[in-house]
C-alpha cells in the first residue's frame, strides 16, 4: 500500500519572521527526495512542520500511509509518529545519559512499534553491530559517527512508513558522510522506506536521491524530476559545484 507526503503552499515561521514561503513538494512511495539548500533556508523549519512542531500559517501537509489519507495540520508530533512518520533530527538529539538500549527502546514510541520491540531491535543492531558491542555505552560518550547511527536507528525503532532524515552530514568526516547515506539507500530499499532528506551536501544526496528541491530563502527555486536535471541546473551549479 502506497505511503507518500505532499506539502502544498505551507507558508511558516517563528513569530513575526516568516522563514517558509508558498513551499509545495511530494515525495511519492518508495521515493528518496532530497531537499537541498544551505544553512539557513528553511529545511529544518520544514521538517519541523510535517512533524507537527511548528503548525504552518498557511497551506496544507498531507500523508498517505498505507493507503489511508491524512492531514498531518493539526495534529501533535505524537500523533504524526503514530501514524507512521519518523524523523532523524538535525544533530541527532539523543539522550546522553541514557544508553544505546535505552535510546532505542524510547524509539519505540508507536503502539505498533512496541509490539515488536524486541524484533526490531535485534534488526537495528544487525544493521549496525557497533551498536550492539555498545548497547550498555552511555549515548553522550560515544563518537559522532556512532551517534548518528544511533539516531537513525532510533528513528526505525517506530517502524515508520515514512523517514525523514535531516542533514546527516553534519558534523562527521567524509568517510561517515559516505556510509551513513549508503545506508539510508540500503534501508530505504530493504524496508520499502518513502524518504525525504534534508542535506546541504549536493554530492551525497545526489547518490541515493532520486529527484529534489532546492530551497533558498524559504522559497523552492527548483524542483527537478531527476538528479541530472539537479546537477545541470544553473542554481545547483552556483551554489554546489563551484560554477559561475
Amino acid at each position: 500500500m502506497a505511503n507518500n507526503l505532499t506539502i502544498q503552499g505551507i507558508n511558516a515561521g517563528y513569530g513575526a519572521v516568516t522563514v517558509l514561503a508558498d513551499v509545495s513538494i511530494r515525495v511519492g512511495d518508495g521515493e528518496t527526495v532530497a531537499l537541498l539548500g544551505t544553512n539557513g533556508n528553511g529545511k529544518t523549519t520544514l521538517m519541523r512542520c510535517i512533524t507537527g512542531q511548528i503548525k504552518p500559517s498557511r497551506g496544507t501537509i498531507t500523508a498517505e500511509i498505507d493507503g489511508k489519507h491524512h492531514d498531518l495540520v493539526g495534529l501533535s508530533t505524537e500523533e504524526i509518529v503514530d501514524l507512521g512518520i519518523s524523523l532523524v533530527p538535525e544533530g541527532r538529539r539523543l539522550f546522553p545519559k541514557l544508553t544505546v538500549e535505552e535510546n532505542l527502546e524510547l524509539g519505540a514510541y508507536r503502539k505498533l512499534a512496541r509490539a515488536r520491540i524486541k524484533e526490531t531491535m535485534e534488526y537495528c543492531y544487525e544493521t549496525f553491530p557497533r551498536l550492539r558491542e555498545r548497547r550498555t555505552q552511555l549515548a553522550g560518550s560515544m563518537s559522532g559517527g556512532e551517534q548518528q547511527m544511533l539516531a537513525l536507528a532510533r528513528a526505525l525503532m517506530a517502524r515508520p512508513r515514512i523517514l525523514l532524515v535531516d542533514e546527516p552530514s553534519v558534523g562527521l568526516a567524509p568517510i561517515l558522510v559516505a556510509r551513513m547515506i549508503d545506508k539510508i539507500s540500503e534501508l530505504s530499499v530493504a524496508l520499502g522506506l518513502t524518504v525525504l532528506m534534508a542535506e546541504q551536501n549536493f554530492e551525497q544526496a545526489a547518490r541515493i536521491a532520486q529527484r529534489g528541491y532546492v530551497l533558498v530563502h524559504g522559497q523552492v527555486v527548483l524542483s527537478a524530476n531527476s538528479v541530472t536535471e539537479l546537477r545541470d541546473s544553473d542554481i545547483v551549479r552556483r551554489l554546489y559545484l563551484g560554477s559561475d
